[in-house]
């Protein structure tokens, strides 16, 4: 299996266009290219990011041809950014809290959660410590609506991060099988 990963970007739909072929990073695309509006991910996952240095609406990509993206997210902007994510084979767990800075009801997770509410009784989700793999967390229940990527660290203000209109209302492991 390919452990790294490599998504091709095409300035027009249905990969037409300029290309540009990422195997990395990539912090601000306007250098090769002035537009994205579709991409192959030939091996790998990757997030999106619809404005440069990872801001913005983001989006998960995983092994396929999205050949007309803008229309199935519903940007109306193209890619600017993007960030490999990095296959993982360990355990998963994360601590998510009601409230910033690790304050309010506080539930260890281990496993995917379709629904905060129905499981933990919890209607928001405002801050998280992720000890072990990679998550994508979801504004609405059963994976639905804006994401966003997380790996381990401390992410003390979803607020603070450009979070502040959203509640996040599920979320789900990056697993292997998934590359």
């Amino acid at each position: 299996m390919n452990m790294r990963g490599k998504i091709i970007f095409y300035e027009d739909r249905n990969f037409q266009g300029r290309h540009y072929e990422c195997m990395s990073d990539c912090a601000d695309m306007s250098s090769y290219m002035s537009r994205c509006h579709s991409c192959r991910v030939e091996s790998g996952c990757f997030m999106v990011y619809d404005r440069p240095n990872y801001m913005g609406n983001q989006y998960f990509m995983r092994r396929g041809e999205y050949a007309d993206y803008m229309s199935m997210f519903g940007w109306s902007g193209g890619i600017r950014s993007c960030r490999m994510i990095p296959m993982y084979r360990g355990s998963y767990r994360m601590r998510i809290y009601e409230r910033d800075n690790f304050g309010g009801m506080m539930h260890e997770c281990m496993d995917d959660c379709d629904n905060f509410m129905d499981r933990y009784r919890m209607s928001n989700c405002m801050s998280c410590h992720v000890m072990d793999g990679h998550w994508l967390m979801y504004e609405q229940p059963h994976y639905k609506g804006r994401m966003m990527y997380l790996w381990p660290g401390e992410y003390r203000s979803f607020r603070d991060m450009g979070y502040g209109g959203m509640r996040f209302m599920s979320m789900r492991r990056i697993m292997d099988s998934w590359y």
